[in-house]
């Protein structure tokens, strides 16, 4: 077992990928290479960050992984909001993207945190 894999934050974060995966599922054909595909990737790159910025030496280089982890949520919050703009999404489908992203920031905020205090 790789490290990265007992991290909570991690863990939430292939859970967050998931609802993004599912909540994409019904956009238009027309959005594969578009949206569906931007939304996806940035909340893959949530977990990959997190398990690459694990093999890092320094606390400090690990840390800027967490922020750039916390990017993609941050960019899957606002192509959601573009997505219920569009109609892909539902209201209760954006809810629950916003809820996890909120809760994933959370999360990554505070593990940053804990980073750089002992760094």
């Amino acid at each position: 077992m790789f490290g990265f894999e007992k991290l909570e934050v991690w863990q939430k974060a292939i859970e967050f990928a998931d609802l993004v995966y599912s909540s994409t599922r019904g956009f238009p054909a027309d959005e594969r290479f578009g949206l569906t595909n931007q939304m996806r990737r940035a909340a893959v790159s949530v977990s990959s960050n997190i398990a690459e910025g694990s093999s890092r030496i320094s606390r400090k280089d690990f840390a800027r992984f967490i922020e750039i982890a916390t990017g993609s949520v941050f960019e899957v919050v606002s192509q959601s909001f573009i997505g219920r703009h569009q109609g892909f999404l539902t209201e209760d489908l954006f809810q629950q993207l916003y809820t996890a992203a909120e809760q994933q920031g959370k999360m990554l905020s505070g593990l940053r945190r804990s980073l750089l205090e002992d760094a």
